[in-house]
């Protein structure tokens, strides 16, 4: 029997991708030359349903990268001529900037705090800066930045662009898509894939930016990406059996809208669960930055090491503490792919620990 896995990313697939990639050989998908019009039957179904049951707007461009880490390196290559400005409370945010500065020495940011709500008061963003970047979904601490938060930044920085991390929200969580220029995740979390696919999202402003800028040396130049799919094709070989399985979930899947309202009602309950604990308790305390879908929770590091251990001897794979809450900390992954019997298994499990 295959562990029950919380971990948040990689993390669960859908069960039913072992049959569509059993389809995927059967139909000679694994084969199958990426210029053809086969393939770009299947990329373009690929984008075509994950813009309508994301709700992406018609005017925004969706491509398939590598990861989400790539997608560090096309912003900062494409969308930015000299420098960036960073928000984050968190290591994923925190790399993100580190990266670009490899890029633009001059891109700085601010940190704020793990209970803090962002707001236009806590931060200037320098006039050179041409793109605002900000994770809507913190994966390493279980927090998140809501989309009026989103909103306010941009409509006080109307001549920015706003590019948005939404690695661990992204087919979890309705997001408006207006609010920001461009967002970008990995298929591993609430879409329920293999590892090995990255979505990048686009606003006409962004293209735009691109276009000002006029960079082809890279070959994920952002110019190059786009020019390919309009034809439904990609500018280097690409992962043809994850934009299939990304094509057959997007047909299975409901509208983000349903998924969010149930990823919503069980990370309320999990909270509560916590709260009510005298052995554990969330992380995160405020409950306006809480994230929906990655559950932190904190005790004792002997504590939280045994409920790993036993945990694993019981086939449930929780999630690691990250960075300075590595060892006082789990966290469980709340993605649209964990079922209901799969959340009272490990809800029971750490119910009976005794230590």
């Amino acid at each position: 029997m295959l562990p029950v896995t919380f971990y948040p990313g990689p993390s669960k697939v859908y069960p039913q991708v072992q049959g569509f990639m059993q389809d995927a050989y059967d139909a000679g998908v694994l084969s199958l030359n990426h210029r053809s019009s086969g393939f770009m039957e299947i990329c373009r179904n690929a984008i075509e349903g994950l813009k309508m049951k994301l709700n992406v707007p018609d005017a925004y461009s969706v491509m398939l990268v590598s990861s989400a880490t790539e997608c560090w390196e096309i912003i900062a290559q494409s969308l930015t001529g000299k420098r960036s400005y960073h928000l984050y409370n968190g290591a994923f945010g925190e790399k993100w900037l580190e990266y670009v500065r490899r890029i633009h020495p001059l891109s700085a940011g601010t940190a704020f705090g793990l209970e803090d709500i962002i707001t236009n008061e806590t931060f200037t963003v320098p006039a050179e800066a041409e793109v605002i970047c900000l994770t809507q979904n913190e994966t390493s601490n279980g927090t998140q930045v809501t989309d009026p938060i989103i909103r306010k930044i941009k409509d006080k920085y109307p001549g920015k662009l706003i590019a948005v991390d939404a690695t661990s929200s992204l087919g979890g969580v309705m997001l408006d898509f207006t609010a920001a220029d461009v967002w970008f995740a990995s298929v591993q979390k609430c879409l329920g894939l293999p590892a090995g696919l990255g979505i990048l999202i686009c606003s006409p402003a962004a293209l735009e930016k691109a276009r000002q800028i006029n960079d082809r040396r890279f070959c994920n130049s952002l110019l190059f990406i786009h020019e390919n799919f309009q034809k439904f094709q990609t500018p280097y070989t690409p992962n043809v059996l994850g934009i299939y399985l990304l094509g057959r979930v997007t047909e299975m899947v409901a509208p983000v809208r349903e998924i969010h309202s149930r990823l919503e009602r069980q990370a309320a309950e999990w909270y509560r669960f916590f709260e009510d604990s005298t052995l554990w308790e969330p992380l995160v305390r405020n409950p306006s930055v809480r994230s929906d879908t990655v559950i932190t929770v904190k005790a004792e590091e002997s504590t939280v090491a045994r409920l790993k251990e036993k945990a694993r001897a019981e086939s449930i794979i929780l999630g690691n503490g990250y960075g300075e809450w590595k060892k006082n900390t789990f966290r469980i992954a709340n993605f649209p792919a964990i079922t209901g019997g799969e959340i009272n298994l490990l809800r029971n499990f750490i119910t009976s620990y005794r230590g």
